[in-house]
């Protein structure tokens, strides 16, 4: 009888989120091809072709974050190394360079021209809400990066932001509960139709992803040397040990 009901609950909560999401294309806050994530998109943050490959192959990878810094470690050419990427995930966050409104434009327009995965992503300025803007009447995704508060989360939001990026390991750095921010944010989604994504970022351990997925978060990005610890536990590698010894006997 439990699990008749938990069926049926969970049949009710799907017809509401389809219901939910056909009123918002309806009502204009939501384009059709636009979509809630009902699950957790995990993405690697990472300018290295040969990490996203590798991840990609365990068949969980949804996208990847890319930034100045990342690319500049790596050496290698930004739009060839984005291409690549683009060929292995359906989702990459391109970020620009520019400062001003009119250049990030300018970019945005560019980097979107290269390959219909490209997300660009752009900083939580007031130039950069322009920006935002200007995609959004034009039909590029986007991923509005260094997002702190929730004050910043709504604005880049109602400018039109795919994406938000909320940095909850730097806040960690200063002092703060960086995660906190996230629950803040998911709350005030609660309330309101923004169609635009909760992204973690600056995740620095498995603990981050964890309670991403535990708030409701619609995707985490994760460094190579974190998403590498996802898979493991130590009562798993105990767990197979001991199958195998147990295998190992019955041959004898």
């Amino acid at each position: 009888m439990i699990r008749k009901f938990s069926f049926v609950r969970r049949v009710r909560h799907s017809k509401i989120r389809a219901s939910e999401r056909k009123l918002h294309i309806r009502s204009g806050k939501m384009r059709r091809g636009e979509a809630y994530s009902f699950h957790m998109k995990l993405f690697l943050d990472t300018a290295n072709v040969d990490q996203v490959a590798e991840v990609a192959a365990w068949g969980v990878l949804d996208g990847v974050t890319t930034n100045p810094s990342l690319v500049a470690k790596e050496g290698k050419d930004f739009k060839e190394t984005v291409l690549k990427m683009c060929a292995l995930v359906p989702c990459v966050s391109a970020q620009v360079t520019a400062t001003d409104a009119e250049g990030m434009q300018k970019q945005a327009v560019e980097y979107s021209k290269w390959h219909k995965h490209v997300v660009v992503k752009v900083p939580m300025t007031v130039e950069g809400l322009k920006a935002l803007r200007f995609c959004r009447q034009k039909g590029i995704k986007t991923n509005c990066t260094l997002v702190f508060s929730v004050a910043q989360a709504v604005l880049a939001a109602k400018a039109g932001a795919s994406i938000i990026s909320p940095f909850v390991g730097r806040l960690d750095d200063a002092g703060e509960d960086g995660m906190l921010l996230i629950e803040k944010i998911m709350e005030a989604w609660k309330h309101y139709g923004f169609t635009t994504e909760v992204l973690v970022a600056s995740t620095r351990k498995p603990e981050h992803i964890e309670r991403a997925a535990r708030m409701g978060a619609h995707i985490s990005t994760i460094p190579y040397a974190v998403f590498k610890q996802l898979p493991l536990h130590p009562l798993t590698d105990a767990g197979i040990k001991r199958f195998m010894d147990d295998w190992e006997k019955t041959r004898r």
